[in-house]
């Protein structure tokens, strides 16, 4: 059994000063921390490196630096269960499904898309293939509270609960 952490749209120190504390110890408890983005400073994602012990699988969002050097995709492959991260930058409109096809593109239909940029929470299938968006681990702007996900993958099957502060 593999416990990760999902988050994203962080945004400090531009929309928050800090990753919330019940935050940062689920994050810390991960054997893994996938971030889909929008961190915001180098500081930021040295935080949640620190936080996640190295354990980390980040992409860039569309108000990161490029000096942060992140790609705009990744993959992952744990127990079994392969996942697509990437921000899902772009309009709102379409936005499910862009996500979609690029998980579909990078991975196939069965694997699981983890996204970002929407700052909402998300756990469904679009077209066959299941989005999860961890809405904003600080509640930044246009989100109205903070939020994260957890996700147990055991045996090629992922068991996910939201959390919010």
């Amino acid at each position: 059994m593999t416990r990760l952490a999902l988050v994203s749209d962080t945004h400090v120190p531009s929309r928050a000063r800090r990753i919330p504390d019940w935050a940062r110890t689920r994050v810390r408890r991960a054997d893994h921390v996938v971030h889909a983005g929008d961190f915001d400073s180098a500081d930021a994602l040295a935080s949640v490196r620190e936080l996640a012990d190295g354990d980390l699988t980040a992409v860039a969002g569309n108000t990161d630096p490029a000096a942060l050097d992140l790609p705009e995709i990744a993959t992952l492959d744990v127990a079994g269960v392969t996942f697509v991260v990437t921000h899902g930058t772009g309009p709102a409109r379409g936005y499910r499904e862009r996500v979609a096809e690029t998980v579909r593109r990078e991975a196939g239909d069965a694997a699981v898309g983890v996204s970002g940029h929407t700052h909402e929470m998300l756990n469904e299938r679009v077209d066959g293939v299941r989005l999860l968006n961890p809405g904003s681990a600080t509640g930044a702007a246009p989100a109205d509270r903070a939020t994260m996900m957890t996700a147990t993958v055991e045996d090629g099957a992922v068991t996910v609960q939201t959390h919010e502060g």
